[in-house]
């Protein structure tokens, strides 16, 4: 995500000035380490990288400032549990009179995003992602926190918290959409209420949060949106990246139930039709957000029609 962009929405201005006071201030075994801010920043943090083992993040929005305290409880115990690297927490940082929210310090993993690799086997990425996700939604889930503000309700009832707003959203592509497949499609996701045991999700399974070497899928980062609820929500990258045989493979890998991919459907409708209808900026290496819910309603209708 472009400095400019997260500027122009009103985020928090952090650069490697403010870094390194809030280190001086904080932890000062590291302050004298470079700092260089990441090209590849999300919207819901600043990143910067620090020395050659450690990276930086800072809440750019009081939104996200749960985030930080969360992973720093978590991911050190979620770890053990997975197949893949994960970041880990180094140090929590406190608010003070520079910065007003808490922020971390982790390790540096190697790898880069996924949206950076040219070529790659998209059949093994979705083996390895569904054994991924798998491993996650069986790990303890003890004393978890439940999807809420925190988490922008990953997790929770799609249709409960964003049924209204994709709808609306929906409304507003007359037109260039197939208005009723895609009403249907809701409908049938909200008949297909999650009924098992709450899992661990990750919240954002994206192409910017996965991490690749030697065309491997190797690390997943960035759990700010994750919580115990409904594992539905981490299935949207089935139509934001993978097509054709990868797609099939992936979903076939994944294995959840029929209402579970009636949800996740639902999932993807919503996030696609609010980004076409506010004319946000997509990634250029998901899928378009029109193609995505083109591809939703289609599957929806071959399903059920």
């Amino acid at each position: 995500m472009k400095r400019s962009d997260k500027l122009k929405a009103g985020k928090f201005d952090v650069d490697t000035a403010l870094v390194r006071l809030l280190l001086q201030d904080q932890y000062p075994e590291f302050a004298e380490l470079p700092i260089k801010p990441l090209e590849d920043d999300g919207w819901d943090n600043w990143t910067f990288r620090l020395g050659a083992h450690h990276k930086v993040r800072l809440p750019s929005d009081a939104a996200y400032a749960a985030q930080a305290e969360k992973e720093f409880a978590w991911l050190s115990k979620l770890a053990p549990q997975l197949p893949l690297v994960i970041p880990k927490p180094v140090a929590l940082g406190m608010p003070n009179v520079r910065f007003p929210w808490r922020w971390s310090i982790y390790e540096w993993i190697e790898g880069a995003p996924l949206g950076r690799q040219a070529e790659l086997d998209r059949n093994r990425l979705a083996g390895d992602l569904a054994d991924f996700l798998k491993a996650l939604w069986r790990t303890d889930r003890t004393g978890g926190p439940p999807p809420g503000p925190h988490n922008f309700y990953r997790g929770a009832d799609v249709i409960d918290v964003y049924g209204p707003e994709a709808r609306t959203a929906l409304s507003k592509l007359a037109g260039r959409i197939d208005l009723a497949g895609a009403a249907e499609l809701l409908d049938r996701a909200a008949a297909s209420t999650f009924e098992g045991e709450p899992v661990w999700v990750h919240g954002d399974i994206a192409v910017g949060n996965l991490l690749m070497r030697d065309g491997r899928l190797t690390a997943v980062i960035d759990f700010g949106s994750s919580a115990v609820g409904d594992p539905a929500c981490d299935l949207v990258i089935t139509w934001l990246y993978f097509d054709g045989e990868s797609r099939a493979k992936f979903r076939d890998a994944v294995a959840v139930d029929e209402a579970c991919w009636a949800r996740a459907r639902a999932w993807a409708l919503w996030k696609a039709a609010i980004v076409v209808a506010a004319n946000s900026p997509v990634h250029p290496d998901e899928t378009p957000p029109l193609e995505v819910i083109e591809t939703v309603v289609s599957e929806h209708l071959r399903q059920f029609s």
